[in-house]
């Protein structure tokens, strides 16, 4: 999941630095971003959208690996 969701960052951010760690409980998986505050514009997009669409795709394969999931960004 972490590996997936690096690779999307680096999509959205380029070369801006980001953190991304993961928390394991089980069957959830806690995934938090941290990223510098005037780049968290691009990660969360007009109303969110950037965000809910990172999620949605993270829940796929969440469902696939029978997984459930929570993105955040991290301060």
């Amino acid at each position: 999941m972490k590996e997936l969701l690096e690779y999307i960052l680096k999509g959205i951010l380029g070369e801006t630095d980001f953190y991304v760690t993961e928390e394991v409980d089980g069957n959830f998986v806690r995934l938090f971003i941290k990223v510098e505050p005037e780049n968290a514009g691009m990660v969360i997009g007009k109303g969110g959208a950037t965000i809910k669409a990172i999620r949605s795709l993270l829940r796929v394969k969440a469902t696939l690996e029978k997984k459930g999931i929570s993105v955040n960004l991290a301060e």
